[in-house]
């Protein structure tokens, strides 16, 4: 499986004909999703989801499949894909991928800010990508897709979320907001901890891929 790390929060994953997109937003490349067959969305923030991009994308594969949450799906309904609704505990495949979901709440942004719901998804039980959450699935991670930065977290809680689920690899995602200056700073971070795990975790850069197990 090949994986390509796009702007921000954006992922693609290639097997053979088939790609997988994970969370394509307004951040990420307009070329994000070319010659996507299925897409993943773990909730609705825009730096996640582009509805208009979607649409595009859905009128040039009409077979287009989106996999989401109810909050997502709500702003879709316009979209001429196949969008599917699942929920913590789901299955499926997509595209030759198969798919867990895991998760229900994005992470707490401000205490006025009302808590949305967030997914995550474990693909091929090779790589999970938790959205805007720490959520830790319980099951081996060979290859964890760890937010860096985001106005929701802080290092020491991406440093204990890497101690808890204890991948394998670890590359950074969510990590569009940072400047050259802090990206050094993650770098370093994720050096000092994948010495420590004897794991290979890093951050990297946008339109950088690695092929995976």
């Amino acid at each position: 499986m090949k994986l390509t790390k796009l702007i921000h929060a954006c992922v693609r994953l290639e097997k053979g004909d088939s790609v997988l997109v994970i969370d394509p937003g307004s951040f990420s490349e307009e070329s994000a999703l070319d010659g996507a067959d299925t897409v993943l969305i773990t909730h609705e923030h825009f730096d996640h989801v582009a509805p208009d991009r979607l649409r595009k994308a859905a009128q040039a594969n009409p077979s287009l499949e989106i996999w989401t949450n109810e909050g997502v799906a709500a702003q879709l309904t316009d979209v001429p894909a196949k969008v599917q609704v699942v929920r913590h505990g789901d299955a499926f495949d997509t595209a030759g991928f198969g798919v867990k979901v895991f998760g229900e709440q994005h992470a707490l942004i401000h205490p006025d800010i009302p808590i949305i719901r967030n997914i995550g998804f474990l693909v091929d039980e090779e790589v999970f990508y938790p959205g805007d959450a720490f959520t830790a699935p319980g099951v081996e991670v060979p290859t964890l897709l760890a937010p860096t930065n985001a106005p929701w977290m802080k290092s020491l809680e991406m440093i204990a979320y890497l101690r808890e689920v204890r991948p394998a690899r670890a590359f950074s995602t969510h990590d569009g907001l940072i400047n050259e200056f802090g990206q050094k700073i993650i770098d370093s971070w994720l050096e000092m901890e994948s010495d420590k795990q004897k794991a290979d975790m890093r951050r990297l850069k946008p339109g950088e891929s690695v092929t995976l197990p």
